[in-house]
């Protein structure tokens, strides 16, 4: 089964994520910051990783920085969560590895639209 890493610092963020990515089948843990997240990372590699930009103790793009030097850590999908349509931060992003990004606040159907066809292609190749 597909494993999903949520890292926002926003409870709310993570509950409602976490909802919607397990309706679609994923197993998902979360974290609340890049350092939490890393540390998850080197446990277990998850799938795919939800990650919002701007955090304590580690923001997104440093922990993104991190887990794709990391031994397994090209794997995941990741999708970036920015606030505002800031195309430099959207830029900064994907040099550094995201796999795609989204806007916050986000819905069910923005989420799904971008996790649902990779949990399909995970399913396929498993």
């Amino acid at each position: 089964m597909k494993s999903c890493l949520i890292v926002d610092d926003s409870s709310v963020v993570r509950k409602v994520a976490r909802r919607i990515l397990e309706d679609i089948d994923y197993i998902v843990d979360e974290a609340e910051d890049g350092q939490e997240a890393f540390d998850k990372c080197r446990q277990e590699m998850p799938d795919a990783i939800l990650l919002d930009w701007q955090m304590p103790v580690m923001g997104g793009l440093e922990f993104l920085k991190l887990l794709r030097a990391y031994i397994g850590g090209t794997t995941p999908y990741v999708v970036f969560c920015v606030t505002e349509n800031d195309i430099g931060q959207i830029a900064l992003a994907m040099k550094a590895g995201a796999s795609d990004y989204m806007m916050k606040p986000f819905d069910r159907d923005i989420l799904e639209a971008k996790f649902l066809p990779q949990a399909e292609d995970l399913a396929e190749a498993g």
